[in-house]
This record gives C-alpha cells, structure tokens and sequence, in this order.
C-alpha cells in the first residue's frame, strides 16, 4: 500500500522525531501549518492503512510508525525498478548514473558501494 504526498510529508515528520503528538507533528511542519482536523485525517488513514499506530497517554495519543523508512522507501524503489525498468536493476542504474549528473566524486562511492556488497556475497 502506498501513502499520499500528505501523509508521506507526515510520515517523514514523524520518522524524524520515532514517537510524537499530534502537537508535535502540526509544529514540525512550516507556516502556513495545516489545520489539526487535515492532520487528524491523515493520522486516521495512515493508521487504516496500517503504517501508523498510537498509545494513549492520559487524554492524548501518542502516535508512531509501524513501517521504517528505510522498508518504504526500499518497496517504493523496488516498485519503481520492477514497473520502470523492466525489473532490472542493471537498467536503473544505468538511467540513475546518466540521467541524474553525478560527480566524478559520488561515482566512485557508488562504485565502492557496490565492490562492498560483492565482497560481502562473495563465499
């Protein structure tokens, strides 16, 4: 299941900070701060969707994620090279490595990245 733009820029908020209330959440964002009914909405589908849970603490909730960023953003990627990239890995970082002006620099860690990993799967 996939999140908004709304909910992914509250989720992001609410990654960054492992638990927090709804107070916490509207104030992380920058004026103009949306409403605390839109955030409410958006908490309630996020936790339908089952990427946000809460803990009530007295009369509030405390809220956090079920998902980590790093599993959302490894499914989106997956997602993006399976429906992109005819589920090669080989053609997106072809398309990622020419079409996205990298430095010299940043090609290199990248390289070193991936010698990294075949070491490692390497018996």
């Amino acid at each position: 299941m996939k999140l908004s733009p709304a909910e992914e820029t509250l989720m992001q908020h609410l990654w960054s900070r492992g638990e927090a209330y709804m107070k916490d959440l509207i104030d992380a964002y920058e004026d103009p701060k949306p409403a605390a009914t839109t955030v409410a909405t958006l908490l309630k589908r996020m936790i339908d969707k089952g990427f946000v849970a809460y803990r009530e603490r007295g009369n509030s909730r405390e809220y956090y994620a079920l998902v980590s960023r790093n599993d959302y953003f490894a499914k989106h990627v997956n997602g993006l090279i399976k429906n992109f990239f005819n589920n090669s890995a080989a053609q997106f970082a072809s398309f990622f490595t020419t079409q996205t002006n990298l430095s010299a620099a940043e090609l290199a860690e990248l390289r070193k990245l991936i010698d990294e990993q075949i070491d490692r799967q390497q018996p």
